[in-house]
């Protein structure tokens, strides 16, 4: 009876959120609103389109910035996908900007990587531009949108704008034997990457992949994977952490009940941003 309640009482927020997106503000609570601006063309491609929300709360103070990232295997998925846990991050971190985006899908003919990467670079850039400064980001995805956000982050921000980095259910490393099992392999291995971008001597899995490319350097980064996810192990998350513990870099990694989609079902959803709060918390100290 309990989670019933829970989950008609979600429901009615979700309902009442969704109906609030209507409108140019977002109201989230009594001192909680933004300004809301749906697809925005951050490029010339119909697929590169972001929603982008900017806090009312002390208008004149330069934030940082949450660029956020949808899952689909590379080839799918859309920004809307990650509407609901966008608001209920904006309810957490009120004096966030936040920006949710679309990207070029791959095929076999149009590979994810680079134009994946170079796509979440020219959002940054279109924001930047906006914003008239450059604030600080932390990239979050969710399964492929993860591994794009790691491997933007590791290898791909040549200027270093990324603070932190959260990693929920992500591919971590391409050539992973338990990865190698995802049912969509034979297109992460040969279409995933545009072989002209590889490194001589590399392969393009380990091209694609952000173990290969964390540095002391890296962002810190917190990752989150599901216990019982067939579609990317928990061997990811085991050779992430040892890079990253390799390469002395902060970082905080956990595990929650349930496979690849339960991660922002409750109460894991509500953990999940309690624990990117308090890792924010201390990346700001440092």
């Amino acid at each position: 009876m309990k989670n019933n309640m829970i989950n008609v009482i979600k429901c009615l927020i979700a309902v009442l959120l969704i109906f609030s997106c209507n409108e140019k503000k977002v109201t989230l609570g009594k001192d909680i609103s933004f300004e809301k601006e749906d697809n925005i063309k951050y490029g010339d491609d119909s697929e590169q389109v972001m929603d982008l929300y900017i806090p009312h709360q002390e208008p004149l103070k330069k934030k940082d910035a949450f660029i956020i990232i949808h899952g689909g295997g590379w080839r799918g998925g859309d920004k809307s996908h990650l509407t609901f846990f966008t608001l209920s991050m904006m309810q957490r971190f009120p004096d966030h900007i936040f920006v949710n985006i679309n990207y070029r899908l791959a095929t076999s003919a149009l590979p994810g990587i680079p134009n994946q990467t170079d796509d979440i670079d020219q959002a940054i850039k279109y924001l930047e531009k906006k914003l008239k400064y450059n604030p600080r980001l932390i990239l979050l995805g969710n399964s492929a949108g993860a591994h794009l956000s790691m491997l933007y982050a590791y290898h791909f921000d040549h200027n270093k704008r990324v603070k932190a980095v959260v990693d929920i259910v992500g591919p971590s490393d391409l050539s992973d034997p338990g990865f190698e099992r995802y049912e969509d392999y034979s297109f992460v291995k040969n279409y995933l990457v545009d072989p002209r971008t590889v490194i001589p001597g590399m392969s393009t899995t380990s091209f694609a992949s952000p173990i290969s490319w964390v540095d002391s350097a890296s962002a810190p980064t917190l990752s989150y994977y599901g216990n019982r996810d067939q579609v990317v192990p928990l061997s990811q998350k085991r050779r992430l952490d040892s890079v990253l513990i390799q390469n002395k870099v902060r970082h905080e990694s956990y595990e929650f009940n349930g496979g690849h989609l339960d991660w922002d079902k409750a109460p894991n959803d509500q953990f999940l941003i309690g624990k990117i709060s308090d890792f924010l918390k201390q990346s700001d100290k440092k």
